[in-house]
């Protein structure tokens, strides 16, 4: 992957990190790179009841987290699953939650990654091996299939992101500093600032 960008500073009294669409309790969901152990506080928010968030809510719609509450905002593999038309309630929502001088980071499947294991002929040949299993092109563009036969909808896919894309809609959405980079397990990284006491 590209070089991350730096890590924004915190302040003892400032490290609560919104964990957006959580999914089950595990510490090992926090990317350490940007949010080291001990030093931030998680608020985990999931759709899905079974997964006993903190707060039950969509990413369209975070009523019940206050305006400018957290420090960062992290969203694991969760704007695929939205309709291209929510993104954008999506990213206001992540913006008016954020603290001045906070940031969210994203990932998501990089479709022009996928497309060329399309374009190869590859679509339900194992691509890399997660925690779930072995992952297609099939499972990367609509949904992971073993988590969809068991009846998980949420884990369906509605919408996708090139680079390119994903960094006009955070830009769009108002974020004054983005950059977004790809690993090499076809994922797309992007972090999203505010303005407003950022890490140079």
């Amino acid at each position: 992957m590209d070089s991350l960008p730096p890590i924004p500073k915190v302040t003892e009294d400032s490290r609560l990190v919104l964990h957006v669409g959580c999914g089950a309790a595990s510490p090992d969901k926090l990317p350490a790179h940007f949010f080291p152990a001990g030093q931030w506080r998680e608020v985990r928010l999931d759709i899905d009841p079974d997964v006993a968030p903190d707060v039950l809510a969509s990413i369209t719609d975070m009523a019940a987290v206050p305006d400018a509450s957290v420090d960062a905002i992290w969203s694991s593999h969760n704007l695929e699953h939205l309709f291209p038309h929510e993104v954008p309630l999506a990213l206001a929502e992540f913006r008016r939650v954020l603290k001045p001088g906070g940031f969210a980071l994203m990932t998501m499947p990089d479709l022009q990654q996928i497309a060329r294991l399309v374009a190869e002929d590859r679509l339900t040949d194992p691509a890399y091996l997660s925690p779930m299993g072995p992952i297609t092109p099939l499972d990367m563009l609509y949904g992971h299939g073993a988590s969809l036969a068991r009846g998980n909808v949420f884990m369906g896919h509605r919408g996708g992101f090139t680079a390119r894309s994903l960094e006009m809609a955070l830009i769009a959405a108002g974020f004054p500093i983005v950059r977004v980079v790809r690993d090499e397990s076809f994922a797309l990284w992007a972090t999203a600032y505010m303005g407003g006491g950022v890490a140079a």
